[in-house]
Formats: structure tokens, C-alpha cells, sequence
């Protein structure tokens, strides 16, 4: 019960979706330590006075420990390589690593790597569930030996703790470092840490029956497990910790509706698997959200009817077919289905318009001009977002149940950086599990969701073309397709967004780039022309991201304004200086 070491962080993330450099200073002292003196409320506890405050390391009376705390795994310099040198044979990292699809193999690299350039035993605990906000933490606990790794935690799981444990042979590490003469001469001219001495071993001296370790493969989970599994997690911490009722989802009968139905039907799969391995924690959870004290989840189905309400909001745009697999979809994961009508609400809305101004706004399908079009859109698509939250609100009301609904989105991360939206439309919502997925994900995840829920009314689903539904009908059928609307595919807008963010590329930069991965499908001219028309559409309809719905974050080259891609709101949509440097590198080509 002693304090042996403080160990401040020295190196803070401060990208992407973390800040800590606003609210904390980085240790910049390095081998140097100072005497802390404690509170008094810790001083009481530990009988200590002060303690050791700085960039030390531990002495047992049989090894060395250091540590690194989350970021500084992640670094070019990280603490490990010279504590390793210095003599630190086990490194302790303390971590707060978010989920991105096909990330997990890069944090086991990284510690791997460690361990194998400079032999050592390196154990990486990391955060797990949802902060809060926008990210989820995914465990994968792991324990490595001399570039092996010997345990692996669960990636995604309803365990708010899980414990990893490895009994290691520190010969081993010492073996190791024996075999690599770099290492040794570099060790000789390295600066040591201070040593904080303390009076105990970690092994004992009758421990040679102790097995060696056993390398094990690690298991990595596809991008569509990965969907299946992270955002279910997320939604069912942010269930629970908003202590609502359910969630409610506005199911058009599209791609990212039905993937976000499908990704509610996995929350109840996890509940109810967790509380048939006996998570106490789960089972108090559940029973408090379904409002009763002797219910036990067990069919994912029958859990899904009791708080997950899927909703189909037909307008005279709308054809039998969607509404058809919306209701064969609700049917199969098992919520509770609402069809309604919104064509009153519209209507009602327009006329006050035209009682007001005298006009009536008419489609382009009608002779109408293309703001008219867009507005008559625009208002279905709000209608639907009034209606949502006031079902959201009262459904459970009207079947005698207590609590309210959160409202769920499921606009893609294509959409948002498209601009592809309606603001303020079913896109605005509670929260969004798929507001960082591709619809090229999506997409995969949903094949994933046939073969292994067998959720037959999928297939249909797939194989049609997305489509908003917000424009008339042409002798029954379908005018309006999502990629015609949009003036691109979902595929390029992809390479898009990861040019933008990833690659830091402007107008200029991705035309020069795209020119060489496209040169087999596309001249320069026809770069510059689908470029140019992305920046236009992206930079007129990038103040929607002000308003994006909370969104689950799983993909590197998000748009999300509030902490991940911090840009303008209004730009100059012209981009002259840069669509001329386009122009005249295609006119030298």
C-alpha cells in the first residue's frame, strides 16, 4: 500500500481526435526525478510523506520495470528503446487506443516490434467501451516476449474488465539480448534512468518447473467483424449510460438503414450471449432498460422487439419495393415495426408556403426548376426527422411502457464528406453507429450479415440501387439514384476522402496523384473534371459537418468538424487558384 513512483507522460497525443496538449504540458525532463509531496487525503492512506515524481524506473532485487503510457508506443523516440538498453527487461503500457477499422494489427506490431529489436517482456492494457463521445475503446489487452506474442485479449466485448495474465521466464529476455551485438554496444553508451529501489522480487527461487511460453497466432477480426462487433458495443455502453429506453430508427429500406438495423440486432446478440456467460452486470443492465427485474435476455430477437422500434416513412415517392424489404428486414432481427405515410405533413407544409407567396413549387420531373427540386426534397426529408423524434419520444408511451427512444442516423462517411444530405433531415439524429463507415464497407458488412444471420431479405437489398426517394416516380419506377445525383461513385468518393484527410491533398495534389492511379480508366482531362466537381460539391456542402450527428468513429479520413477534422465552414468554392493549375497541367499533358 506504498506509492513507489509517479511517472508522468512525456509525450501527448495531440492529432487526430485528441487534445491533450490543451489541457495538460508534457514531462520535459528526462532521467530526472523530483519529491512529490502528497495530499493529505493520500498521505493518511499510505503514511508517505512525498514520493519519487519523474522519469525513473523500478528495481526489483530480480529485474527491471519501466513504462510508457499510451502515445508514447506510438512515437519515434518511444521511452522503450532506451529503457531497454539501460537494462529494463518487462515495460508496462497504460493505454486509451480508439477502434478503426484494420487498426488492430498496427498496435500489435508496434509491440511486437518492440520487444523484438531489443528483446524484453512488453504488457499493453488498453482502454475498453465507449468515453463518452464519438470513440470506442477495443481492449485487445496483449502480452509479448522477445517479439512473440504469448496473450491476447477479446477486441470487442461487454466486459467492463478483463484480466490477461502470462507467467515468463526472465532468462529468456536475457538469453535474447545475449545474441544481439548491436544492441550491446549501443547499451554501453546509453544515459541511466534513475532506479528506484524496491525491496521485492516477482519471482521465486522454486520456480524451474515453470512451463516456457508458447508463441500464439494472433487472431485479427475482418472489417466486417469488426462492424458487427465495435459499433454494437458503442451503442449498447451508450445505451445503458443514457439510461433511455431503446432506440428508434427511421428503416427506408436501403444500404445504411439496414446495416444500422443489423448492427441493433447484434447489440441484443452480444447482450444476450454476455448474460449466458454470466455477466452479472449485463443482466442488471438489460433488466433496467426493459423495466423489469426478473427478465433475462435470451433470443436476440425477442430483446430486439423490446427496445429497438424501426419505422418506414413512405411518401408518394416511395415504391412497394422498399417498403417491402424495410418490413421483411424488421421482421427478421425482430423489432417493433411502424409504417406511416408522410405525405399529409408534406403537403400541409407546402401549402402554407404557396398560401403565403401566391407560387407553387413544382419537381423538375414536373417543369419545375432545380431549386424548386431540391426544396420539395428537402421538406420529405425534414418531415421525417420531426416525425422520428416525436415517435422516438411517445412509442413507447402509446404500448404502455415506460422511457423514451434515442433517435438513430445512418448516413455514411461518403455521404457526410459529399455533403450528400439533407441538414437537419433523418441524417440528424441521437447518434450514428455508421456515420464513420464506407458505404464500400457497408456494403461487404451486409454479405457478412446474410451468410451468418441468415437475414434472406438482405440479399434484395444489396442488389438494389441506393437511392433517397425524394423525387416522383417514372410510370411506377425508381428516376433517382444516390451516384447519378451525387455525380460520382461511392468508390471514388472513398479514394477521395482518403486523398483529402490522409494524404493531406488539395484540388492540385489530387489531381496529380489520381492522374497515376487512374491512368488505365481515366484521361487527365477527366481527372481534373471528377476532382474539380468533388471539391466544388465537398466545399459548398461542407457547413453541413457542423451539424453531423455524433458519429461512431472508424475511419481515418472522417469529416466530422466537432475534434476529428477541424477545417472552415465557408470556403471559396471557386478553387480558381488551384483549378487553374489544373487546367494548365492538363492543356502541358
Amino acid at each position: 500500500r506504498k506509492i513507489l513512483l509517479i511517472r508522468p507522460k512525456i509525450t501527448l497525443a495531440n492529432g487526430g481526435n485528441y487534445r491533450e496538449l490543451r489541457w495538460f504540458t508534457p514531462w520535459s525532463k528526462p532521467r530526472h526525478v523530483e519529491e512529490y509531496f502528497l495530499p493529505r487525503i493520500i498521505q493518511e492512506v499510505t503514511g508517505q510523506e512525498t514520493v519519487p515524481f519523474g522519469d525513473a524506473v523500478l528495481a526489483t532485487k530480480d529485474t527491471c520495470l519501466g513504462t510508457e503510457i499510451c502515445e508514447e508506443l506510438w512515437a519515434p523516440n518511444s521511452p522503450h528503446i532506451e529503457m531497454g538498453l539501460d537494462g529494463v527487461e518487462i515495460f508496462t503500457n497504460s493505454s486509451g487506443s480508439h477502434h478503426v477499422l484494420r487498426k488492430a494489427h498496427t498496435r500489435v506490431d508496434l509491440v511486437n516490434s518492440a520487444t523484438a529489436k531489443n528483446g524484453g517482456i512488453y504488457i499493453l492494457a488498453n482502454q475498453k467501451g465507449c468515453d463518452g463521445d464519438r470513440l470506442y475503446y477495443d481492449g485487445c489487452a496483449m502480452i509479448s516476449v522477445n517479439g512473440d506474442t504469448v496473450a491476447q485479449g477479446s477486441q470487442f466485448s461487454l466486459d467492463d474488465v478483463e484480466v490477461l495474465v502470462a507467467t515468463l521466464d526472465l532468462e529468456d529476455v536475457r538469453s535474447y539480448r545475449a545474441e544481439i551485438s548491436s544492441r550491446n554496444l549501443a547499451a554501453s553508451k546509453v544515459c541511466p534512468y534513475p532506479r528506484i529501489k524496491v525491496n521485492f522480487a516477482l519471482s521465486c527461487s522454486d520456480d524451474v518447473a515453470v512451463p516456457a511460453y508458447i508463441p500464439i497466432q494472433w487472431r485479427h477480426h475482418s472489417p466486417e467483424e469488426e462492424i458487427c462487433l465495435g459499433p454494437a458495443c458503442w451503442l449498447w455502453d451508450f445505451l445503458r449510460r443514457s439510461k433511455q429506453a431503446g432506440f428508434f430508427l427511421p428503416l427506408s429500406g436501403g444500404i445504411d438503414s439496414s446495416a444500422t438495423a443489423c448492427i441493433g440486432y447484434s447489440m441484443c446478440h452480444q447482450v444476450c450471449l454476455a448474460v449466458k456467460n454470466g455477466n452479472a452486470e449485463v443482466l442488471a443492465d438489460a433488466r433496467r432498460i426493459v423495466n423489469d427485474e426478473t427478465y433475462i435476455p435470451e433470443d436476440p430477437r425477442e430483446f430486439c422487439r423490446r427496445i429497438f422500434t424501426t419505422c418506414y416513412m413512405a411518401s408518394e415517392n416511395s415504391t412497394q419495393e422498399t417498403c417491402n424489404r424495410a418490413k421483411l428486414l424488421a421482421e427478421q432481427i425482430g423489432s417493433y415495426h411502424i409504417n406511416l405515410n408522410i405525405d399529409a405533413a408534406v403537403k400541409a407544409i407546402v401549402g402554407i408556403f404557396s398560401m403565403v407567396t401566391g407560387q407553387s413549387p413544382r419537381f423538375s420531373a414536373y417543369g419545375g426548376s432545380s431549386r424548386e427540386n431540391l426544396a420539395l426534397q428537402n421538406v420529405q426529408a425534414r418531415v421525417r426527422m420531426v416525425l422520428a423524434y416525436l415517435f422516438a419520444q411517445l412509442t413507447l408511451w402509446t404500448r404502455g411502457m415506460p422511457g423514451g427512444l434515442l433517435v438513430l442516423g445512418s448516413s455514411n462517411v461518403d455521404e457526410g464528406l459529399r455533403g450528400y444530405l439533407t441538414k437537419y433531415d433523418c441524417s440528424s439524429a441521437d447518434i450514428n453507429p455508421i456515420g464513420g463507415i464506407s458505404k464500400t464497407d457497408l456494403k461487404s458488412f451486409i454479405q457478412y450479415c446474410i451468410e451468418n444471420f441468415q437475414f434472406t431479405s438482405l440479399r434484395s437489398i444489396m442488389s438494389a440501387p441506393p437511392t433517397a426517394e425524394l423525387e416522383p416516380l417514372v410510370d411506377g419506377q425508381l428516376s433517382q439514384t444516390d451516384e447519378e445525383d451525387m455525380g460520382m461513385t461511392y468508390a471514388e468518393l472513398s479514394i477521395y476522402g482518403k486523398l483529402r484527410k490522409i494524404a493531406k491533398a488539395g484540388p492540385y495534389s489530387m489531381f496529380c496523384k489520381l492522374i497515376s492511379i487512374w491512368k488505365e480508366i481515366c484521361t487527365p482531362r477527366e481527372v481534373a473534371s471528377k476532382v474539380k466537381h468533388f471539391f466544388r460539391m465537398y466545399s459548398i456542402n461542407r457547413h453541413k459537418m457542423t451539424t453531423l450527428t455524433p458519429a461512431y468513429h472508424a475511419e481515418n479520413y472522417s469529416p466530422d468538424d466537432n475534434r476529428f477534422d477541424l477545417r472552415p465552414f465557408l470556403y471559396n468554392t471557386t478553387w480558381s487558384w488551384q483549378f487553374r493549375c489544373i487546367d494548365k497541367q492538363v492543356n502541358d499533358l
